[in-house]
């Protein structure tokens, strides 16, 4: 589409919201960015968009100004059933995501990633790996670099390799990754898709507009990712952390091992990587099969999964202190994600969670405490649901803190030499702290320096 002289509006100032208007003013378009934040609340940002010339429209609800745009550009945030995007539907005013609008401007191939947790390790995994083979490769979405950001210093010669959630995915409508992965779904964001099916859906619009050439990496050891091979015209790979496939990438005893393209390698010893837990084998699976997708070649795959170090916020490593280590994992903000970080820690846990409640079963993850948490230190508006589950599966060994700094002190006084203290809330941040990156910070700042 040709912007020049379009009047678009963008709404939410945020990350991608800006970086979606600066584009889109590069291409000659009139923007007016809105938000229902006013000024007070906005900060900085406001004047510094206002001196990039754009117009602002904040503090209100865009509804009754519609009908003046050509085009409305919305960040993930904004559910897509929010009535002011039904009302620009009714009018015929395209809706468009940050990643469909930056797409369009896309030169070059891109690899998708998706799921319900493990995401961002595996993206910043793949791009890590991909960078061998294609020196300009962008790492962009929902791990926290705006693709629109990116778009133009791309060339024919890069790569992209993308997060999307499911919140990106609800708005685009031609983007098409020339490599997609679905790496497993759970419950998760059921108060926004209000549904499994609706979520499940929005998941496998990642491979909708795929064809015979493209591919589709599937983890075959979770029934909901196995079964969506059949809705999809693309090539598939499977991988899997249980199984010996005829073809795919699986673990062989403790190798990761490659039958793919007529070809049987063995990548790598696990033991070599220096991210720990399954969920991260099985996150090393997934990006072996995208970057053989890629071309990459099998000895560059080796050494970026032997150099690669955890991402912040996922089970992190941050200190020591008298025999204690405290791990940050911050970004586990799901039931299952926090299933799988207390699965990978062999040593007792006096676990910190809690949060925004996101209409969450914490039954299956209470119902492993008993082996493995030692105490938990809960905190957030979810505190006292957290609590009743435990009471309910005879887990009584609990404390409720006020504040994520008076967690980690309760945490360090019952922590003895050997334990663990973990940050894992199985829960939004929102109650209590602009995202679970501030939150992550924060717990590290406090074992750090108090």
């Amino acid at each position: 589409m040709d912007f020049k002289g379009k009047k678009v509006l963008v709404s939410g100032i945020g990350r991608s919201g800006i970086a979606a208007a600066r584009l889109l003013q590069s291409k000659g378009a009139f923007v007016t960015i809105q938000d229902i934040k006013d000024e007070s609340k906005l900060g900085k940002s406001v004047s510094e968009l206002t001196n990039e010339g754009f117009e602002l429209y904040l503090g209100r609800n865009p509804i009754d100004i519609l009908k003046n745009f050509d085009i409305l550009v919305i960040s993930p945030g904004i559910p897509i059933d929010s009535p002011f995007i039904v009302k620009a539907k009714q009018l015929d005013i395209p809706v468009w995501g940050e990643i469909e609008l930056a797409y369009t401007f896309t030169p070059c191939p891109i690899t998708a990633i998706t799921g319900t947790n493990g995401k961002t390790t595996t993206t910043a995994l793949v791009g890590e790996i991909m960078c061998r083979k294609y020196k300009d490769t962008a790492v962009v979405g929902n791990i926290g670099v705006a693709y629109c950001e990116k778009v133009g210093a791309l060339t024919p010669q890069s790569y992209v390799v993308a997060e999307i959630s499911s919140f990106q995915l609800e708005s685009i409508h031609e983007f098409h990754p020339k490599i997609a992965a679905v790496l497993n779904i759970s419950e998760d964001h059921l108060n926004r898709h209000k549904t499994m099916e609706v979520y499940i859906g929005m998941k496998e619009r990642i491979f909708g507009n795929k064809g015979e050439s493209d591919f589709l990496v599937l983890n075959y050891d979770d029934a909901v990712t196995r079964d969506m091979a059949a809705r999809s015209r693309a090539k598939i790979i499977f991988f899997s952390r249980r199984e010996q496939l005829e073809e795919g990438v699986f673990l062989d005893g403790e190798q990761i091992r490659a039958k793919l393209f007529g070809k049987d390698v063995n990548i790598l010893n696990i033991h070599e990587m220096k991210i720990i837990g399954g969920h991260n084998i099985e996150n090393a699976l997934a990006a072996t099969a995208m970057c053989l997708a890629a071309g990459v070649d099998a000895k560059d795959i080796a050494a970026g999964l032997r150099e690669f170090n955890a991402v912040e916020h996922r089970l992190e490593y941050v200190a020591d202190r008298g025999g204690v280590a405290y791990y940050n994992d911050s970004k586990a903000t799901n039931v299952d994600s926090a299933i799988k970080s207390l699965e990978a820690i062999s040593r007792p846990i006096v676990l910190i969670a809690g949060g925004s409640d996101k209409g969450s079963d914490y039954s299956e993850w209470v119902r492993l405490f008993p082996d493995k948490v030692k105490h938990l230190v809960v905190m957030g508006e979810v505190a006292d649901k957290m609590c009743e589950t435990c009471k309910a599966y005879d887990f009584e060994t609990f404390t409720k803190a006020n504040s994520l700094k008076e967690a980690v002190m309760i945490a360090a006084r019952i922590a003895q030499k050997g334990d663990v203290v973990l940050l894992s809330p199985a829960c939004a941040s929102f109650d209590m702290f602009e995202d679970f990156e501030q939150r992550g910070r924060l717990f590290k700042d406090f074992v750090l320096n108090h």
